[in-house]
């Protein structure tokens, strides 16, 4: 039995070994002969190790140390009006046997290289679509249904068809383990995978992902409407203040006075504390700022279905912009509006109707970009893995978007169906998809693949951040609904003084 158990493990470390050195057997120039269904492999590149870079010439510092790796290029056309490119990165030597999507951002139509790099360097063979358009507009999406669906998940789904198709004519066998990696826009794609395609990939991670696409939408519109007067807007010292008495009020609660606010969803704090007595001030609020602030946090409820569409968090505030929400999800929301909505490119903010429009965001062509559907069971089925992150802080994506969705799966599938299939990880302090205050960068594919090939369901996983490229705190990242909480003793900047309690 000893012997045996010896033999299974040496046959076991053999096998990985073997998986960390696979290589070609076919050479990167023939994969051009390759005949796929409504996809036409437009160029095909040996890149030498070290030797890439994009054609605008940006992020040279983002591609050093590649490997040498076939570049594959690829438009699918499953419909008339589709115009999907696709990149497929494959290591030349080294492969690990498996593949990695990577995700986008907001409307945007471009590959995304600097993912497709992290991936390449981990041995992965990866891949990444423009969904179907070029630029950051969702002006694609007028006059053109089709290309909205690309966009929506069409271009995501038929890339990972393919890319294994690739794969599997360039190495001689499909990849063993498949994975999604995205983020913002990226983590709404993953989560569209996991409902619309359960059999695409072992393992996603949805990443501050914005699936309630149309709800962001509402919130970035309706605050833009009411800081077009410039009295109620928030500038840097403003927002630098409200975040201090948010802090004030809330930080301590997980026993540690460290500058993050563990739950902000038990923060209860009214911005009105900060509201001057006589007028304005520098050390105050105005009443029309205050009422900025009350605006930001608050929900707006669709008027046809009363679903509640949540805000963003306290601890947030220095990620606001002088309109509120920033830029991107301004730009996002609008466009949505004017391309999707209301077909109409000279739509204006001015214009909008809480509620009226809200309610047109969930209907029609709108409805497929957004992904909120609970019914996760064939993927869970399949045996496939879901870890979700979202940082509480989040200036662009509410927050509460990730917990209030992940209730409704267990609500929806049951908790033993969920138990050992999704985990939801929400990040103190921090921003959109990384940065802010609070430790935010932490091995999501590791966890995952730990997950997928081993079954080590992540309990925890360990943050870190960094100063000036200098760690200088950990801090564990629990399981929702669990939270970290001070143990009382030891540095708050160590993990290893906190640990993971039922809220």
């Amino acid at each position: 039995m000893r012997y045996a158990a010896f033999l299974v493990a040496v046959l076991s470390i053999v096998a990985a070994g073997r998986a960390e050195a696979f290589a070609a057997t076919a050479s990167c120039e023939s994969l051009k002969q390759l005949k796929l269904p409504d996809t036409t492999i437009t160029a095909v590149e040996k890149v030498p190790a070290g030797r890439f870079a994009p054609a605008d010439g940006r992020g040279g510092a983002a591609y050093r140390g590649l490997p040498e790796f076939c570049r594959v290029s690829a438009t699918l056309t499953p419909t008339a009006d589709s115009d999907i490119k696709v990149e497929v990165w494959l290591p030349e030597t080294g492969w690990n046997g498996k593949y990695q999507a990577v995700g986008n951002g907001a409307w945007s139509g471009a590959i995304v290289y600097s993912a497709l790099a992290d991936a390449l360097r981990l041995g992965y063979a990866a891949s990444s679509t423009d969904t179907g358009h070029a630029g950051g507009s969702a002006a694609f999406a007028l006059g053109h249904p089709e290309k909205l669906v690309d966009y929506a998940y069409r271009s995501e789904h038929l890339m990972a068809v393919q890319a294994k198709a690739i794969i599997a004519a360039f190495y001689g066998s499909s990849p063993k383990y498949s994975y999604w990696n995205g983020c913002s826009a990226g983590g709404r794609q993953a989560m569209k995978e996991a409902q619309m395609f359960p059999a695409d990939f072992n393992g996603i991670i949805a990443g501050s992902p914005g699936l309630d696409w149309s709800g962001r939408t509402a919130q970035a519109v309706r605050i833009a409407q009411v800081l077009q007067n410039e009295d109620a807007r928030l500038g840097a010292p403003q927002l630098t203040l409200l975040h201090g008495a948010v802090l004030q009020a809330c930080d301590a609660r997980d026993g540690a006075k460290d500058g993050l606010i563990e739950n902000p969803a038990t923060c209860k704090f009214d911005p009105a504390i900060l509201q001057c007595k006589g007028g304005s001030g520098a050390g105050c609020l105005s009443a029309a700022q205050v009422e900025t602030a009350r605006l930001i946090y608050s929900p707006i409820v669709n008027s046809r279905t009363q679903r509640v569409i949540t805000g963003l968090m306290p601890g947030s505030e220095l990620g606001w912009t002088d309109l509120g929400w920033t830029a991107s999800a301004r730009a996002t929301g609008l466009d949505h509006f004017r391309y999707v909505i209301f077909k109409n490119p000279a739509w204006d903010i001015m214009k909008f109707n809480a509620s009226t429009d809200v309610p047109k965001l969930e209907e029609g062509e709108s409805a497929a970009v957004d992904a909120r559907d609970t019914n996760l069971k064939p993927f869970f089925a399949g045996g496939g893995k879901l870890l979700q992150y979202h940082g509480w802080s989040d200036p662009q994506i509410s927050p509460l978007a990730s917990p209030t969705y992940y209730d409704r799966v267990l609500a929806a599938v049951g908790l033993s169906a969920a138990a050992d299939s999704y985990r939801l990880f929400m990040v103190p302090g921090m921003g959109h998809c990384s940065g802010g205050e609070g430790p935010n960068d932490f091995d999501k594919i590791g966890a995952l693949a730990a997950w997928v090939e081993a079954g080590r369901a992540p309990g925890q996983i360990i943050a870190t951040h960094s100063t000036g490229g200098t760690p200088d705190r950990t801090r564990p990242l629990c399981t929702y609904p669990q939270v970290a909480r001070y143990k009382g003793t030891g540095s708050i900047d160590e993990a290893s003084s906190f640990t993971c309690v039922k809220p």
